[in-house]
């Protein structure tokens, strides 16, 4: 059936109870399948891969990718063809929208595993034991859930706020089921086809799968007398430079510095083409900005300071200049500048969510007075589950923090009251924005608990981690029940089924951070100096880690250069973010942006935005909706993205479990 919503002067005057009592009336379909086995099954299965994908970006890159909308699409696409072959009846549009709650919850959870928890790991030295990991980001997960559900009721039902990316979620199921088949179809296959040619590729620049096919399997090292295996070169300047040695050809240098000690490589990554496509070319440009003016410029020169340098080790041995050398040793510094001031005058600038936080505390408005019995009293999520639940979960947090963590009691209970309000701002900026403030944000709180407590970094990076996720987890929930409201979905069994998606993405994930992240050495030890890598990079942990050094240790260690360097970065972010707010965003730079782009790979970043230059070109290229050319390119943006975000995800996946088992 065709959407149905309220009107402005609806949702200004009638009371919620009037609200619900039309909802119940007009959308709701009580009679429709949605919270089946099969659609949990199929949202466990998919959550969990998906999940993992999101994990590998996010390592990758620091950004966190949407799940929803690809997990729509699959479902769609599976369930189609199998009732095409006789084998399911279809699937209803309720359980394709189940489905993707659960996938998107399994998708959300794995934040604190590339934010705060890396952070605490890469300060302290310390490995955090599986079930610890397993157990802190669930309890962290379902506390996001209980504060969420109340929340619902009054920015959902009652203040009908747009969630501008669950309300686009809802519209592509609509379409799906009421536009006919084809549409949604087509974007199935796009996202198959890419995702196979992604997967393809990375088998082929892919160490382990080239082992396992040609000795394993095709027995090569026996009949073909081969002796190790052979895999194309991700980093397609590796033949020059093999040339350059065998040819005594010329090796480009910036003031002395070889460029691979730069990190400035060519290399053809298909999943960071597809963050590309998404992240579109104002931010990609952004990023690759910071890239250039680090890399490039800025740490060339530090290494002729002497401020960048090789460093000896305790036990004598020599940590050469690297990429990840430069961002330890100075880059960061100025990096986490730019970010932490850029999304604190962005958030500041937009006083609109605190007033509306503020308005929503009061409870302000015009409607008349609610009056008689609740008419979805038994499709709602009572709500005393939420007000037995959180406390008891948050006395469980604590317990945690302090056992886990070694964050004391009262450290832990000074930043519950925080994880109210600070949900609030994230709803209020989710629902109008699709943009949750998270960073900013969960500096506040690092901030304020490092003011208490300089001495341990646990203090300030575990009760940061924890209200910054909750409020993260919450808001994000409450986006993607929006389609569920829209499309006439029972409350109680989305509650479910984020339930059980926040233990499909845990268990898909936390075995897969200690296979990807710390794998163990030939001794079977395992080491926190393995989590960053040339492969991934972890800008958000490297943020939290640059946060919470600056709080325990100060800014006195610092060259005076990257201190100079620090300070013009906080004034140009001011610059670069005012200027938007005056220009309404008409400035085509974003300062956290070019922040992001110091801390992550310069190749990476030049995949990114060698990504978003295709589709915006294309886009540009082709401007009339309808034709082929604007289908395929703009119409198809997000599931091209996907399908190489996740066919490459994947395959890299199965690449460091082959290597494992084939050690």
């Amino acid at each position: 059936m065709a959407l149905q919503q309220l009107d402005d002067t609806q949702i200004r005057t009638w009371s919620r109870r009037q609200k619900d009592q039309w909802w119940f009336d007009n959308v709701y379909r009580s009679n429709m399948a949605q919270l089946t086995l099969r659609s949990a099954l199929t949202g466990f299965l998919l959550g969990g891969i998906l999940a993992a994908t999101a994990l590998y970006i996010g390592a990758k890159t620091g950004i966190g990718i949407g799940v929803g909308l690809t997990s729509v699409i699959l479902s769609f696409a599976i369930f189609r063809i199998l009732h095409g072959m006789g084998l399911a009846s279809d699937y209803t549009i309720l359980e394709n929208n189940c489905t993707q709650s659960i996938a998107t919850a399994a998708g959300y959870m794995i934040n604190p595993m590339i934010s705060s928890l890396a952070a605490y790991m890469l300060i302290t030295g310390r490995i955090i034991p599986w079930w610890q990991m397993l157990l802190w980001v669930t309890v962290v997960a379902l506390i996001g859930v209980l504060v969420a559900f109340p929340l619902k009721r009054r920015f959902v039902n009652e203040d009908q706020l747009p969630f501008p990316e669950g309300r686009a979620c809802g519209v592509v199921l609509d379409s799906l089921y009421t536009d006919g088949a084809g549409a949604g179809l087509y974007k199935a296959k796009l996202l198959g086809y890419t995702s196979l040619f992604a997967g393809l590729y990375q088998m082929l620049v892919s160490d382990g799968w080239m082992r396992l096919i040609q000795f394993k399997i095709l027995r090569m090292d026996k009949w073909a007398g081969m002796t190790e295996a052979w895999n194309l070169q991700e980093r397609l300047d590796t033949y020059y430079y093999m040339a350059a040695v065998k040819y005594d050809w010329w090796i480009p240098k910036i003031l002395g510095t070889d460029i691979r000690q730069l990190g400035l490589r060519f290399t053809v990554d298909a999943a960071m083409f597809g963050v590309g496509g998404l992240m579109g070319i104002r931010v990609a440009s952004s990023v690759m900005l910071g890239a250039v003016i680090n890399f490039v410029f800025l740490a060339p020169w530090m290494i002729q300071r002497g401020d960048i340098a090789a460093r000896t080790l305790p036990n004598g041995s020599i940590v050469a200049i690297s990429r990840t050398e430069i961002v330890n040793q100075w880059g960061l510094w100025w990096a986490v500048t730019m970010m932490v001031v850029g999304s604190l005058v962005g958030l500041l600038a937009k006083p609109e969510l605190f007033k509306a936080a503020f308005n929503s505390l009061r409870g302000k408005s015009e409607k008349v007075k609610d009056t008689g019995p609740d008419p979805l009293k038994d499709i709602e999520v009572p709500l005393w589950i939420s007000y037995v639940g959180v406390p008891i979960l948050c006395g469980v947090a604590a317990w945690l923090i302090n056992a886990l963590f070694g964050v004391s009691y009262i450290m832990a209970l000074i930043s519950f009251p925080l994880i109210f309000v600070l949900t609030v701002i994230c709803i209020n900026a989710m629902a109008l924005t699709s943009w949750a403030p998270i960073g900013a944000l969960a500096k506040i709180t690092q901030f304020s608990m490092g003011a208490i407590d300089r001495s341990n970094p646990a203090t300030n990076l575990i009760p940061a981690g924890m209200t910054s996720d909750i409020a993260f987890n919450a808001s994000s929930l409450l986006s993607d029940i929006k389609p569920g409201y829209m499309l006439g979905g029972k409350p109680r069994h989305q509650v479910i089924g984020h339930i059980i998606g926040i233990f499909s993405g845990a268990l898909a994930c936390v075995p897969l951070f200690f296979l990807l992240f710390l794998p163990p050495d030939h001794e079977g030890l395992r080491s926190t100096a393995t989590i960053v890598s040339e492969q991934f990079a972890f800008p958000s942990a490297l943020q939290w880690k640059g946060v919470a050094e600056i709080i325990a240790k100060g800014i006195s260690g610092l060259p005076i250069s990257a201190i100079i360097a620090m300070t013009i970065a906080g004034l140009c972010a001011v610059f670069i973010e005012v200027t938007n707010i005056i220009t309404k965003g008409r400035l085509p730079l974003s300062a956290v942006s070019i922040g992001l782009g110091v801390v992550l790979p310069p190749d990476a970043c030049l995949a990114m935005w060698i990504g978003a230059l295709i589709f915006w070109y294309m886009g540009r290229k082709y401007p009339t909706e309808g034709t082929q050319g604007n289908t395929f390119w703009v119409g198809g943006c997000e599931a091209i993205s996907a399908g190489l975000i996740s066919g490459a995800a994947i395959l890299g996946i199965g690449n460091a479990i082959i290597n494992v088992m084939m050690a």
